[in-house]
C-alpha cells in the first residue's frame, strides 16, 4: 500500500437476532463513508475476517459472528480552499483565534464534507495556518461536534500549536459545557467513568465500556444548574476529551442529550401520555433542532504571555428558547 493511503480498522459482533447476511451488505450497514466496490475489494485482498478467519465474498454473517475489516482510504491530495464563510471570532491576536462555533458547522473537511467546513472560512481569514502531519486540520488542536455549538480555539503559529496541543493532552485548561438532558438526574452533582469507543453495533456512534475491556478511559463531572421535572439542565466538564463523550456518557446514564438523534434523544423519553404535553415536545424539537449542547467556556495560560485568559459564550438562540420553554412548563404546569 503506497503512502498515498491509510487503513481504517473495524471490529462489528451481529446481533443475536442476525439473519444470515452476505457480509458485504453486512458492511455496508455499519461502515461510513464506503463503497460496495471497496469492501469487495478488502474481501478480495483477504482483509475480511470472521470469528478470525478470511472469509470469502458469498460469506454469509450470522448471530454472535465477530466482523473484523481493514479497509484503506485514499487521504485527501487536495490543498485546504480558503473560503469566505463567517465566523463568529471572539478573540484574536497574533498566536491564537478564538471561534465561537454555530451548530450545523462542521470543523474539518473529511469524508462527506470536503469543503464549507470552519477550517475552509480560517484559512480564508489567516494565511500559513500550522499543521502537524494533517493537512486537512490546520490550526485545530481540538474539535467540537458538528451540531455541537460553543467556543473553540485555533492556533496561528508552530509554537503555540505545540502549546495549546499539550494543554488540552493534558488537560490542563478549564472548560464547560451546557446541555439539557433527559429525565431528573438524581444527584446534584457527580461523575461519569467508563471508557468510551466505537460502537461494535453502528460505527456512527460511540458507545461506554465501563469494564475497560475496549475503548479509552473517560471521565465527566456534572452539576445540576436547574430541573424541569421530565429534562434537566446541565454543567459538564470533562477531564478527558473523548469524541462524544458527553453525549455517550450521559446515554450511558440513561439521561440522553435532548433532541441527540444519533444517542436516542430525539423521541419523548419522559413525561405524560397527555397529546398537549407530545406537541409541546414536539414544538421544542423544532425549537433546537439538534442536540442541546454548547461549549460555553474555554480558559488556558497564554502560549506566549503565560498569563491565564478565559472566554465565555452566550447559549445560542435556539438553546435559550428551549430552555425558557421548559422553565415556563416546568413553572405553571399548565399542560
Amino acid at each position: 500500500m503506497s503512502e498515498e493511503q491509510e487503513f481504517e480498522h473495524y471490529k462489528f459482533i451481529a446481533d443475536k437476532g442476525q439473519q444470515p447476511l452476505r457480509i458485504d451488505r453486512f458492511l455496508l450497514n455499519f461502515v461510513e463513508f464506503t463503497t460496495r466496490n471497496k469492501i469487495q475489494n478488502s474481501i478480495k485482498a483477504g482483509h475480511v475476517r470472521v470469528n478470525e478467519r478470511i472469509v470469502k465474498a458469498n460469506y454469509k454473517v450470522k448471530s454472535d459472528d465477530v466482523v473484523t475489516v481493514i479497509l484503506d482510504y485514499p487521504k485527501p491530495t487536495n490543498e485546504i480552499i480558503p473560503q469566505d464563510i463567517p465566523l463568529n471570532i471572539i478573540f484574536e491576536d497574533d498566536d491564537l483565534l478564538i471561534v465561537n462555533k454555530a451548530a450545523g458547522m462542521v470543523v474539518h473537511p473529511g469524508y462527506g464534507n470536503l469543503d464549507g467546513t470552519l477550517v475552509n472560512a480560517v484559512a480564508f481569514h489567516v494565511d500559513n495556518l500550522p499543521n502537524k502531519g494533517e493537512k486537512d486540520r490546520p490550526g485545530l488542536v481540538h474539535r467540537l461536534d458538528k451540531n455541537t455549538s460553543g467556543i473553540l480555539v485555533v492556533a496561528k503559529t508552530e509554537n503555540s500549536m505545540t502549546d495549546l496541543a499539550k494543554r488540552f493532552a493534558d488537560r490542563d485548561l478549564d472548560r464547560k459545557y451546557i446541555a439539557l438532558v433527559w429525565g431528573d438526574v438524581k444527584d446534584e452533582e457527580g461523575s461519569i467513568i467508563g471508557n468510551i469507543g466505537r460502537s461494535l453495533k453502528n460505527r456512527k456512534v460511540m458507545d461506554v465500556f465501563p469494564n475497560g475491556e475496549y475503548g479509552k478511559h473517560a471521565i465527566s463531572h456534572y452539576r445540576v444548574l436547574e430541573r424541569f421535572g421530565y429534562t434537566t439542565l446541565v454543567e459538564c466538564t470533562l477531564e478527558t476529551g473523548r469524541t462524544h463523550q458527553i453525549r455517550a456518557h450521559f446515554k450511558y446514564i440513561g439521561h440522553p442529550v435532548f433532541n441527540d438523534d444519533e444517542y436516542g434523544g430525539n423521541a419523548i423519553l419522559k413525561g405524560t401520555t397527555f397529546t398537549k404535553y407530545k406537541q409541546f415536545v414536539h414544538n421544542c424539537f423544532k425549537i433546537c433542532s439538534r442536540q442541546a449542547l454548547h461549549a460555553k467556556s474555554l480558559g488556558f495560560i497564554h502560549p506566549s504571555t503565560k498569563k491565564k485568559i478565559s472566554f465565555d459564550s452566550d447559549l445560542p438562540q435556539d438553546m435559550s428558547q428551549l430552555i425558557e420553554k421548559w422553565h415556563n412548563y416546568a413553572t405553571h404546569q399548565s399542560l
